[in-house]
């Protein structure tokens, strides 16, 4: 279990640094908000994403101290 959610965990960091780093119109077709055309970065969609992998990293660490 910790190793699953430590490695979810490490994927949502690595979307959540897509999303600050990418434009709309340079994110992958299959990521939600991939808008062709628009410049715009998906700040909220980083900070869930960064979030929830933060939140998983710590659960499995904290899963593993057992």
């Amino acid at each position: 279990m910790k190793l699953i959610l430590s490695l979810i965990g490490v994927v949502l960091l690595i979307v959540a640094a897509v999303y600050f780093l990418m434009p709309a119109d340079q994110l992958p077709s299959f990521m939600p908000g991939h808008e062709a055309g628009v410049a715009r970065v998906h700040t909220k969609h980083g900070i869930v994403a960064g979030a929830a992998g933060i939140v998983l990293l710590v659960a499995g660490w904290w899963l593993g101290r057992r």
